[in-house]
């Protein structure tokens, strides 16, 4: 009995310790490391990915990726990218019809203030900098409209990856935006 009230009494007080040391790791601060680099300490969340239309060669779309940046985020969120990384085609994107908004796409809020919106037509690459950064706890709307959709049906996938402010960071990838396109039997008319 003696020992039972040591090992108990021992295991209470080693996970107090142990309580007292993780409290301070609590996800409510940055991670950096010590040559600099920055880190979230928990990414945003990819919560989807959709478009206004999913006709092969459609005209006026627009296709559209909503993250929700955690409140215990640690870090504003500062940049996005998104890059095509599967489909039979190549989607191509102009920076001056890219934007940002608070919320989702069927809430959209207030429109988001962007810093440099860059597109590589060799990469298959959106970059949107937001200027100022998103606060963490906030959800995130951004919305590409592309010259036109893909010529080919077919999946389409589009990796998401999300940075904190600073001169060196790291980017955290999010997960794919996945968007699907149909061919109707006329669209051969249109190749």
């Amino acid at each position: 009995m003696m020992i039972h009230r040591f090992a108990l009494s021992t295991g209470v007080a080693f996970f107090a310790a142990l309580g007292a040391i993780a409290a301070p790791l609590q996800p409510s601060q940055a991670v950096q490391l010590s040559d600099g680099t920055v880190f979230f300490t928990a990414p945003p969340r990819l919560a989807g990915a959709s478009t206004t239309n999913n006709s092969v060669n459609a005209w006026s779309v627009t296709y559209y990726f909503t993250l929700n940046q955690l409140e215990n985020a640690g870090e504003p969120l500062q940049r996005v990218t998104i890059v095509q990384d599967e489909g039979n085609d190549t989607v191509r994107f102009s920076p001056r019809e890219i934007e940002a908004f608070e919320g989702t796409r069927n809430r959209l809020g207030a429109k988001l203030p962007l810093g440099e919106v860059t597109t590589d037509r060799k990469t298959r690459t959106v970059t949107v900098n937001f200027n100022p950064p998103v606060p963490p706890g906030r959800t995130v709307t951004i919305a590409l409209s592309p010259d036109r959709n893909p010529l080919y049906g077919g999946v389409y996938l589009f990796g998401v990856t999300a940075f904190p402010p600073g001169e060196k960071t790291h980017g955290q990838f999010l997960g794919f935006g996945r968007l699907t396109f149909y061919e109707s039997g006329n669209d051969f008319f249109f190749r």
